[in-house]
This record gives C-alpha cells, sequence and structure tokens, in this order.
C-alpha cells in the first residue's frame, strides 16, 4: 500500500503518548513497550487510511466535523486531516471525560 498522507505528532500528542507509556513502565515497561509500539503502528496505518477514523462524537455535536479519532481502546487518538497531511493532535484516555480533557489542555495552551 502506498502511503500518500504524511503523519505528522503534535508536541501535545507527543506528550500525551510520553506520559502513557512512562505511566504503564511504572508497573511493567515490557508492557509499556508493547502499547508505545501498538500506538505507534497503529498511527502509522493513517498515512494510507486517515478517512477511516470517525468524527469525534462529542465535537460532531457542535457541528465540528474537522476532527477524527482512531479508537485504540481504552485510548482515543485524535488527529486531523489537512491536505496530505495527518496531525496527531491528542492521545487520552477514553474513561475520562473528553471535554474536561480538552480543557486543561486550552488552558495549558494560554499559560
Amino acid at each position: 500500500m502506498a502511503k500518500e498522507y504524511r503523519v505528522f505528532w503534535t508536541k501535545s500528542a507527543i506528550s500525551d503518548l510520553e506520559r502513557i507509556v512512562e505511566y504503564i513502565a511504572e508497573d511493567s515497561p515490557l508492557t509499556a513497550k508493547t502499547v508505545f509500539a501498538k500506538l505507534k503502528k497503529q498511527v502509522g496505518t493513517l498515512s494510507y487510511s486517515p478517512q477511516r477514523g470517525r468524527h469525534i462524537p462529542e465535537l460532531q455535536q457542535q457541528g465540528i466535523l474537522l476532527y477524527r479519532e482512531l479508537i485504540l481502546s481504552p485510548w482515543r487518538v485524535m488527529y486531523r486531516i489537512h491536505e496530505k497531511t495527518v496531525y496527531i493532535l491528542a492521545i487520552i484516555d477514553s474513561r475520562r471525560n473528553v471535554e474536561d480533557i480538552l480543557l486543561e489542555k486550552l488552558i495549558k495552551i494560554q499559560k
């Protein structure tokens, strides 16, 4: 399969991934390594199939259709497609409230 899109990780998404891996590594470094590889591999597949992710339901309810997500339980990988680039924006725990997490991220940006 030919890659048609470039996958670009934002600083925020990289930070999310690092926090996830570090948290898991506290109990099991091997599991952390496995989770890291799984997330990177699945996100990499967006380079040839970015439309497969669903629109983020919480944003879709507000009429915002620019953002999609890939579910890799228990994480939600949020991204945006622009031209031939897929921007990975965040990786969040699906057990948490999306609105709360996005608000936290906005507050951090403003500081």
